[in-house]
């Protein structure tokens, strides 16, 4: 695990400080001079400036590196700028380096798993799509823990076995929905998942998911089970909303139709239909809650 911070100090700090002591000593300040302003020693700024320190070639190459260094250097030398706003601006410049620019890159190598993401993120924004997917799969992850560790859960599989499956907040489309590749299978009397969940791998319960929130649910998480009368009786008394939706023709539209009338409703059902097994779909703001009322629902 390697942080952006490291690879600031290690890799952009030293090559920008190395820059800008180069150009303010080229502009006629002396070494005490230059260490006022970057408020270093002046055996840094000897260092810096001669060589002693190994700069990264591709920051020193950028840009908006080079464009920001020049204009800071500028600004302190004339004293238009003070040491302030040269920390801003260079703060600035390295936040906009992290946008799926050189920033995200040098991260991107240094821990290649982000790759997986994309780029293009702000490891900083706590709204950034990557800490919403991780946050999403680690509650995905706890919530088919308490699963897997329910007593009775592996009763209420269906044949063609289960799904717990959770969304991003602006989901469009099943690669915005993760859910566990291989589903929840009966493994000697105990449900378990196939995997480890991943944004992508379900088309069914996140396709119902997804058509349940077009519909007007506020559901970010989904399973579904096997369908009993009795089950769905008790879900009724733990104080859920049922809805049922006819088994021919396509189950998002299905779906929409029904939740379209009850909004508020958790619990969609159908019945079977010839070809079609009967199953129950429960919706939760987030798959640990949803785990929760599965619990509930066994121990009933």
């Amino acid at each position: 695990m390697r942080f952006v911070e490291e690879i600031v100090v290690d890799e952009v700090l030293p090559t920008v400080r190395s820059m800008l002591a180069e150009r303010l000593l080229a502009a006629d300040l002396t070494q005490s001079e230059v260490a006022d302003l970057l408020g270093i020693s002046q055996s840094a700024v000897s260092k810096y400036a001669g060589g002693g320190v190994d700069r990264n070639d591709r920051v020193e190459r950028h840009e908006r590196v080079r464009r920001t260094v020049d204009e800071v250097a500028d600004g302190l030398a004339a004293g238009e700028l003070s040491r302030v706003q040269a920390l801003v601006e260079l703060e600035v410049l390295i936040r906009g380096l992290e946008g799926g620019d050189l920033l995200s890159t040098l991260h991107e190598e240094a821990v290649p798993a982000l790759a997986e993401h994309g780029g293009g993120f702000r490891i900083h924004d706590p709204d950034s799509e990557l800490r919403t997917s991780e946050r999403t799969l680690a509650a995905l992850r706890r919530g088919l823990g308490t699963l897997e560790s329910t007593s009775g859960f592996a009763t209420l599989l269906p044949n063609v076995g289960s799904n717990l499956v959770a969304c991003v907040p602006d989901a469009e489309t099943i690669d915005d929905v993760a859910a566990v590749p291989g589903r929840i299978v009966d493994v000697k009397g105990r449900a378990t998942g196939a995997g480890d969940p991943e944004f992508g791998v379900s088309e069914h319960v996140a396709g119902v998911l997804l058509a349940a929130r077009e519909a007007g649910s506020d559901a970010r998480a989904a399973i579904n089970i096997r369908y009993d009368r009795e089950i769905v009786k008790t879900l009724e008394q733990l104080g859920h909303e049922t809805v049922e939706f006819p088994a021919e023709g396509a189950v998002t539209a299905a779906v929409r139709g029904a939740v379209g009338e009850q909004p508020d409703a958790t619990v969609l059902y159908q019945t079977g239909g010839f070809g079609v097994e009967p199953n129950v779909y429960v919706l939760g703001p987030d798959p640990e809650v949803l785990a929760r009322t599965i619990r509930e629902l066994c121990r009933a």
